[in-house]
């Protein structure tokens, strides 16, 4: 499995690349400069959007007009004026050897999708290490939904997210379950990665599934933080979910 190579752009995003023979692929480049340093002259085979926001697709106008028979794929949103293919949930994008399943995870935005195959997803701004995205545009049902079905991707697939904010998100998660070992064990990971300026990405589902805490809202130790938080129990996974993303938007 070829492994994905997270470019830095911004001041923490990620635009992924993944190679394999003669075919590349890129997402969400929201900056054309980095890709073409990257390519030079060479096109990539593909270019893969997962939502509207501008740092993830402002790259787009420089790139399509450099390569413009490169097929650009993305949501079926107008707020992305450029793009060759429209896909949403259930689509599948063939590109080379690679196949990739198209998975609606609205939340962050109403038409946010991820693409899942190869051993891969990218996943955009829906779910991050240790973290997930900001409401900005969905419910927390809508968001706890579209979280429920990345986490039942398979353990070994490799989470590709966009951007790198897996410390901060440790913070909050350390705060939220204090006592999960596999958790601390990722924290203590993070911090020796970013003290020599490694990417944290791309993560695993496995181990989103133990230490992301936007993934366990059934875990009885958030269960219990949030009842302190809140003052009272939460009365379902949503209120869970929803009092967890709301203290995670105040924290410090």
């Amino acid at each position: 499995m070829a492994r994905p190579d997270p470019i830095p752009a911004y001041e923490d995003n990620y635009i992924w690349l993944l190679r394999e023979g003669p075919a590349t692929l890129v997402v969400d480049p929201g900056d054309a400069g980095p890709v073409i340093a990257r390519l030079g002259a060479t096109p990539p085979s593909a270019i893969l959007i997962t939502h509207h926001h501008w740092d993830h697709i402002d790259g787009l106008p420089e790139l399509h007009a450099r390569w413009p028979e490169v097929p650009i794929f993305a949501p079926d949103d107008p707020r992305i004026p450029i793009a060759t293919r429209r896909v949403s949930d259930g689509d599948v994008v063939d590109i080379g050897s690679w196949r990739f399943e198209v998975i609606a995870v609205p939340g962050h935005t109403q038409t946010q999708i991820a693409y899942h195959g190869a051993g891969l997803v990218f996943c955009g701004d829906s779910m991050f290490s240790l973290g997930c995205g900001r409401l900005f545009e969905g419910t927390p049902a809508q968001m706890l939904a579209s979280l429920d079905r990345l986490a039942a991707l398979p353990g070994d697939t490799l989470l590709c997210c966009t951007h790198e904010y897996t410390a901060a998100n440790a913070r909050f998660a350390l705060a939220a379950e204090p006592g999960n070992a596999a958790l601390r064990d990722r924290a203590a990971e993070v911090s020796e990665l970013r003290a020599g300026n490694t990417p944290t990405l791309p993560s695993t589902i496995a181990s989103e599934r133990a230490c992301n805490p936007f993934l366990r809202v059934d875990s009885a130790e958030i269960l219990q933080s949030l009842t302190r938080h809140l003052g009272h129990e939460p009365n379902d996974r949503v209120e869970a979910f929803a009092a967890l993303r709301s203290w995670k938007d105040g924290f410090r």
